[in-house]
């Protein structure tokens, strides 16, 4: 077929000219990151990863695994990818709790109520984020006492200028068996309330769910407790006279940065929420009052799981977000995948490989947390018969 015949064709024009973008991309990149290799090489800076493997030198105030300034610059990154995720899956849970909570509590017969929810909401989504960061921990480090003055809320958890310190279990044996063992039971019991589901649906016949579903549930756990050496204690703080002892010490770096993405995100979940709920039709709350259903039970049983459909997809741009928001971290001196890379950057003098790096980083976790949302996305969408 000659050319002038394919140019004819409407789909091979198309694919043409999409050939010709890639290779005009390729060309720009390959010659920009060319033209960046020469200069570094004029100017005797290094090229490459190798820097990974050299030692790194510095401390790091926040360490999820062991890292001591002998470790690589790897095991800095990696330290600071994990508190980057720690932070945001924390903010992430949370945000949707209070913003499910808040969202509901907008649609509220109480005028009080939903007018001080909608204060809130427009409050955190009307001012920057960073700025919020800065109150926050301005907050805790002006106005909180010192630690030998710290503040009970609770039995065992006391806050200071110094950040929040809890109860913590310290393990001497066994915990990732009994990781092994609760996840075992955990996807147990999701088969088990799966699989009535299916058979209720095939058949109309109910089987019980959660009696053999907790039974699921706890069995690995117990079996794992009888052949296992399973050895844990619990760590309780004790104020002395001049210092906190014990627990788990959670930073004002680590707090501040908490607060700022969990209130940032319930905000826009809480007018998700909102919006979704209102978009479900009137006619089926009153159906579920015909039946006989309080208020709470239609929200829980009816309104909701059908507003779920249409509240899941743009929750994945609030996840997405939120873990791109966290590298504001930097701003209040959170050891995160930001911040540590650039202190690489300091003490390397290279720049290109490490910004490289954390783009990457940031790349894999939006697509991954997509991903995952769609899959949810799907699993909940209605389907046809």
């Amino acid at each position: 077929m000659s050319p002038i015949i394919l140019l004819r064709d409407r789909r091979a024009r198309e694919l043409a000219y999409q050939v010709v973008c890639v290779v005009a991309v390729a060309i720009c990149g390959w010659y920009l990151l060319q033209n960046a290799l020469g200069n570094l090489a004029q100017q005797d800076i290094a090229t490459g990863f190798d820097y990974l493997g050299r030692e790194a030198g510095f401390i790091i105030s926040e360490t999820p695994i062991a890292y001591e300034p002998s470790h690589s610059y790897g095991r800095a990154v990696l330290v600071g990818l994990l508190n980057t995720v720690k932070v945001s899956l924390l903010a992430i849970m949370l945000g949707t709790i209070i913003g499910t909570l808040v969202g509901i509590a907008r649609l509220s017969s109480n005028p009080l109520l939903s007018r001080l929810m909608l204060v809130y909401v427009e409050a955190l989504r009307n001012v920057p984020l960073l700025l919020y960061l800065f109150l926050w921990y301005a907050a805790i480090i002006f106005t909180l006492p010192p630690v030998k003055q710290a503040i009970a809320l609770l039995p065992g958890v006391y806050v200071s200028n110094s950040g929040l310190v809890v109860p913590a279990v310290v393990w001497n044996s066994g915990f990732w068996v009994l990781a092994v063992a609760v996840g075992a039971g955990l996807a147990a019991a999701f088969a088990w309330q799966a699989t009535v589901k299916r058979r209720r649906i095939a058949t109309g016949n109910a089987a019980p769910v959660w009696p053999i579903a907790l039974v699921l549930l706890v069995a690995p756990v117990v079996v794992a407790a009888m052949l296992f050496n399973i050895s844990a204690q619990l760590d309780w703080p004790e104020l002395g006279r001049f210092r906190l002892t014990g627990g788990a010490h959670l930073k004002p770096e680590f707090v501040a940065l908490l607060l700022g993405l969990t209130l940032g995100a319930s905000a826009t979940v809480a007018e998700i929420v909102r919006s979704g709920i209102l978009a479900i039709g009137k006619g089926q709350r009153e159906a579920a009052h015909a039946l006989g259903l309080a208020d709470s039970l239609t929200m829980r049983l009816v309104i909701l799981p059908q507003a779920l459909r249409i509240i899941v997809p743009p929750l994945t741009n609030v996840y997405v977000t939120t873990f791109k928001n966290s590298s504001l971290a930097i701003a209040i001196g959170y050891p995160d995948l930001v911040m540590i890379s650039n202190n690489i950057m300091n003490q390397t003098g290279q720049a290109i490989e490490p910004i490289a790096l954390f783009m990457l980083v940031y790349l894999f976790l939006s697509l991954a947390t997509s991903l995952l949302m769609n899959w949810y996305n799907a699993h909940v969408a209605l389907k046809g018969r």
